[in-house]
């Protein structure tokens, strides 16, 4: 789950099965009560047809937990994070981060600061799209030393500078479960 809408279609297929849940989080859910391996089956088969996936893989989990991270960091959050980055995603999923590194690398087939940067790179398009910040702004925001490196990053992944994206009439985006 890497959207509000993911959470909301979670929580109506657990409602239209009975089942009470503590939390639905983006890539969790706690139910309370033990579910029978029928209906565990017909959740599963509910959110597959919704475009959703139940996990029972501990590896799958723990990269759709990283993805999660990522997510709200980049997309959900005002809170500059200060640290390391790989020392926040250590702390936050409580592993070691080369054990993370070398597990997202190999499932994924790209890295986490790839993944990183580009879910970056569609934030600073969506901030600029809305266009209440300006590029100085959202450099700062977004945790970047200068403008230059934002710049340099977004030319390197989009081909475009960000003024000549904003500048473009056509303004797509990519939606966060595509990237």
């Amino acid at each position: 789950m890497v959207s509000n809408r993911c959470k909301i279609a979670v929580k109506e297929e657990l409602k239209n099965l009975g089942l009470h849940y503590i939390v639905v989080d983006l890539g969790e859910v706690e139910i309370m009560e033990n579910i029978s391996m029928e209906k565990r089956n017909l959740l599963k088969a509910n959110l597959l047809h919704s475009g959703l996936e139940l996990m029972d893989d501990k590896r799958a989990m723990l990269i759709e937990k990283i993805k999660n991270v990522i997510v709200g960091m980049v997309h959900h959050s005002n809170e500059i994070i200060k640290i390391n980055f790989s020392d926040y995603l250590s702390e936050k999923m409580n592993h070691d981060y080369t054990y993370l590194y070398n597990l997202f690398s190999e499932v994924q087939g790209t890295t986490i600061e790839q993944f990183i940067i580009s879910h970056k790179i569609e934030r600073i398009k969506e901030l600029i799209i809305y266009g209440d910040h300006n590029i100085t702004e959202i450099a700062w925001k977004m945790g970047y030393s200068s403008v230059a490196h934002l710049s340099s990053q977004f030319k390197k992944v989009t081909g475009l500078s960000p003024s000549h994206f904003k500048q473009l009439k056509d303004k797509r985006r990519s939606p966060i479960e595509d990237i």
